[in-house]
Formats: structure tokens, C-alpha cells, sequence
């Protein structure tokens, strides 16, 4: 796995930090992370894949492709700034270049997997058939998220794409009845495994904690040393 995207079922629920969480759960590696379209931020402000830097460490590169300012999807956001969008291939050629001299490459995706990159309906799915990547999902704790992660899996599934597994993008400290269901249940609507839950507010963590606590969130195969998924717990 030397090239992961990272993408969720939706906005706002956790990407950046589940993004930064595995970054820093493979602190003994050389870890790249790239933003291939960041939306909504001015020239100059640290966007998602500096944050990815900030609270995983120094052994993360940084790289965005392309910054649009209205927080909008991307290819709206560049058509309405009159900007070129980014391409698949652009992706696709930025990740294995990252590659080459990174033992792992994190692509954070722009809201859900099939968010438009430009006028021709190009999506992050497409990225990821061109790099032969898995897409890890990053989903909501509560109500409505087995909906949401089951349709993303099919869509993967449907373009002949691997889904390692599942990961709650912030898991509140007192999981409601419905949180509590979803551990069992996601796997289950993801046909996936549930591979971690990073806790709410953890990126407002230090990040000397943040980096401390990131590989107990996770399990093994996003570097972390969670067994099992035993029940939410803030780490």
C-alpha cells in the first residue's frame, strides 16, 4: 500500500484528522500527503494538507494541487473562479511521483467519493482507477451513516475499486444509542471492516498528544495498535 486516498460519505466529518491520524501512526515512515483541490480558504491559509503536517510531524510532506476560494465542489468552485480544474491524471501522476520517494502517500479527497473534479464529471474514484489505489472510508458516527457508507462502498465496489475498510471520522465522548449501534453495524452495510474511530475534537489535541494517542484509534493496518472494535473509547 504505498498509495492510500482518503475519501468520506459526505463534508465535515473527519477526513483531515483521520488523514492525520494515519500519517501519524506511521511516524517511522516518509509519508506524503496530498490535497489535490482545496476549496473555500484564501491564498495563504493553511488548508487540509498543512494540518495533516501540523499535527502528525515532520516526517510529512505537504502538497496541494490547486486552491479555489468559495467552498464549494471543486470543479464548481474552479469554474466560478475561472480557474482550471484538476484532472484525474493530474492526481494520479502527483501521487506516483510522491511515491517514489515516500513509503506512503495519503490523497484526502474534496467532500464524498463522487464529488465533481471538473465540467466532465471526473471524480476522486477516477483518480483512484488510475493509480489502482484503495479508498479508505471516513464516515459519521450517528443516525443516517449506514446509509451513506453503504452507497460509497457500492460505488468503490462498482468501479472495481478496494475498500480496505471503514473509519469513524469523530466518534463523540458520549456516543449516543445510535453511535453505539453503528460499531457492529458498519461493517456490515460497509463490507468492510471497521478499521479505527478518531475521537471528537481531537484535532484541537497538541500535537505532541495527537501523535501520542493517533495509533490507538486505529488498528494494524493504518500503522495502529487497536485489536479489536471493543466499544468507542477516546483514546
Amino acid at each position: 500500500m504505498t498509495i492510500l486516498v482518503v475519501s468520506g460519505t459526505g463534508t465535515e466529518i473527519g477526513k483531515t484528522i483521520v488523514t492525520a491520524a494515519v500519517a501519524a501512526a506511521f511516524r517511522d515512515r516518509r509519508v506524503a500527503v496530498l490535497k489535490p483541490a482545496q476549496t473555500g480558504l484564501a491564498p495563504g491559509a493553511p488548508g487540509d494538507a498543512a494540518e495533516v503536517a501540523r499535527l502528525a510531524g515532520g516526517h510529512v510532506t505537504a502538497v496541494e494541487l490547486a486552491r479555489f476560494p468559495e467552498p464549494l465542489a471543486p470543479g464548481t468552485a474552479a469554474r466560478r473562479a475561472g480557474l482550471a480544474p484538476v484532472r484525474p491524471y493530474e492526481i494520479a501522476e502527483a501521487a506516483q511521483k510522491l511515491a517514489a520517494d515516500h513509503d506512503l502517500v495519503l490523497v484526502e479527497g474534496a467532500g464524498g467519493l463522487l464529488v465533481r473534479f471538473d465540467g466532465e464529471g471526473s471524480t476522486l474514484a477516477d483518480a483512484a482507477r488510475l493509480m489502482a489505489a484503495p479508498v479508505l472510508v471516513v464516515a459519521p458516527a450517528g443516525l443516517g451513516t449506514l446509509n451513506a457508507t453503504a452507497l460509497t462502498t457500492e460505488a468503490l465496489r462498482a468501479r472495481g475499486l478496494t475498500c480496505p475498510g471503514v473509519v469513524v471520522g469523530s466518534m463523540p465522548a458520549e456516543p449516543d444509542l445510535a453511535a453505539r449501534c453503528n460499531i457492529d453495524d458498519l461493517p456490515v452495510s460497509a463490507g468492510a471492516p471497521l478499521l479505527g474511530w478518531v475521537p471528537a475534537g481531537a484535532g484541537a489535541l497538541p500535537p505532541a498528544d495527537f501523535r501520542t494517542r493517533a495509533p490507538s484509534w486505529l488498528a494494524p493496518e493504518l500503522g495502529g495498535n487497536r485489536r479489536a472494535p471493543n466499544g468507542p473509547a477516546s483514546g
